[in-house]
């Protein structure tokens, strides 16, 4: 796309309700965008369906969840779980007796890695296989799926499969080193991309971010015609990410995380849910804000723009709930610092020369480079010491806020979709947060006949 496409209104459910059914393709693991979608689904009445990406045993069988795993997952998910494994990607997989890519990327070294060579008449097999495998399970689902969907329930699948990355040593010390590493530590990630071993991850990439995206579309089609002939409506969602606009110097302005890797993945799958859109398929992508996860943890520096969410709040008229979360916020801090001292570091950051070619949405995802990697991760660092506890940070509770206004906003803006594709960017998340937290007035004075009324109003 030439220019964000972004979301400029709240709307609210108007299609699903109690009974409808929603399915989470994608399983659930700890923090992520999808428990603030999955809470809306829940707060309609819809029943929920999930699936398992299965485990892998010690000889790297593919096999079911057991009875344990299951019953914690479904609870967890707070639904019914398809015990049927589709684990996306390419990676363990291979023909049989042969090596899978994991398997040859581990031959691999930190001497070697850039100038190592891959049999991509090999990778294809492996690819194939593991394409083959994943259909052949997809199938079997959507069959069950199928049974659990009566004629005239609204149905809304949420895509969330995202990720890839291999399991080997090599690269793993290769990414901490282009995600963390500054000075003497830092390396390249175009190096990464222009080798074989980046050229392979980028595929798997594609395989499980984007390309099962369009499996979903494709093998829900029979669900999806039925659904639709019974008078009632089908959704797709997926999680994009593809910059966001934050308040930069008092205006709402793009800028990313640098370097995304897995941004080549989004674009694509941006690309399926504008061809489904064309064919007359309800899929959109939503750009969502950077927030903390599991996964994105190994980019350090992707939390910061989090932090100017609380202008965004003041600014989109928070009243009192929005310096509640500037109050909490403050108290994360160590003695010694205040938010100003942070968002210092974040302007003095983000008015770099450095970070001007960042800025450029048409470039994106553009390579890291060495100032700017010292500048993000220093800068990351920094405000990291700055907090009382690693383990309690303001960018986990941003990413909360986050995760529900973008949860409330998907799910509002899916009952009429406008668009493949759509930006959540500050703006509208403050608005979003604002709107769901009614504005109360600074609590009165513990006082005489007040007090009691005051605590109340607190609780």
């Amino acid at each position: 796309m030439e220019n964000p496409v972004a979301l400029n209104r709240i709307a609210e459910n108007s299609v699903f309700r109690k009974g409808d059914v929603f399915v989470l393709f994608g399983e659930l693991f700890g923090r992520g965008y999808a428990t603030g979608l999955l809470d809306e689904a829940r707060r309609a009445g819809m029943e929920i369906v999930g699936i398992t990406v299965g485990r892998r045993d010690e000889n790297n069988a593919l096999r079911p969840l057991n009875a344990e795993e299951l019953s914690v997952a479904e609870d967890r998910l707070g639904g019914r779980i398809i015990n049927i494994p589709l684990m996306a990607g390419f990676d363990l997989d291979a023909p049989t007796g042969g090596p899978t890519p994991t398997d040859l990327l581990a031959t691999m070294t930190l001497e070697s890695w850039e100038h190592d060579r891959l049999d991509w008449d090999y990778i294809a097999q492996c690819r194939d296989i593991a394409t083959s495998r994943f259909t052949n399970s997809l199938s079997q689902v959507m069959a069950v799926l199928d049974g659990m969907i009566a004629d005239g329930r609204n149905v809304f699948f949420a895509h969330t499969m995202a990720g890839g990355i291999p399991k080997a040593k090599v690269f793993l010390v290769v990414a901490n080193r282009i995600y963390k590493g500054r000075g003497p530590r830092h390396m390249s990630s175009q190096a990464l991309l222009d080798s074989d071993m980046g050229k392979l991850i980028l595929q798997n990439f594609d395989e499980v971010s984007a390309i099962t995206f369009q499996h979903l579309i494709d093998f829900s089609a029979a669900i999806r015609e039925r659904v639709e002939a019974s008078g009632a409506q089908v959704r797709y969602t997926a999680y994009g990410y593809h910059g966001t606009a934050i308040l930069i110097d008092g205006s709402y302005r793009w800028q990313t995380y640098t370097n995304y890797t897995q941004g080549y993945a989004k674009m694509r799958l941006e690309g399926i849910a504008q061809e489904a859109w064309a064919a007359g398929v309800k899929a959109t992508v939503y750009n969502c804000p950077e927030i903390r996860t599991n996964s994105s943890d190994v980019f350090t520096g992707i939390e910061l723009p989090l932090i100017p969410l609380l202008l965004a709040l003041r600014k989109e008229n928070g009243g009192q709930w929005a310096e509640d979360q500037w109050q909490a916020c403050q108290q994360l801090l160590a003695d010694g610092f205040t938010m100003k001292d942070v968002f210092q570091k974040i302007t003095d950051m983000q008015a770099n020369e450095v970070m001007r070619p960042f800025y450029d949405f048409s470039a994106w995802p553009m390579a890291n480079s060495q100032a700017q990697a010292d500048l993000t991760i220093g800068t990351s660092n920094e405000i990291t010491q700055m907090h009382r506890d690693s383990k309690a940070m303001i960018s986990d509770l941003l990413s909360a806020l986050v995760v529900e206004a973008t949860g409330q906003l998907i799910f509002g803006e899916s009952s009429d979709p406008s668009g493949p594709i759509q930006w959540l960017n500050h703006d509208i998340v403050a608005r979003r947060l604002n709107a769901s937290h009614p504005q109360r007035k600074s609590p009165a004075p513990l006082i005489a006949q007040g007090a009691k009324d005051s605590q109340l109003e607190l609780a």
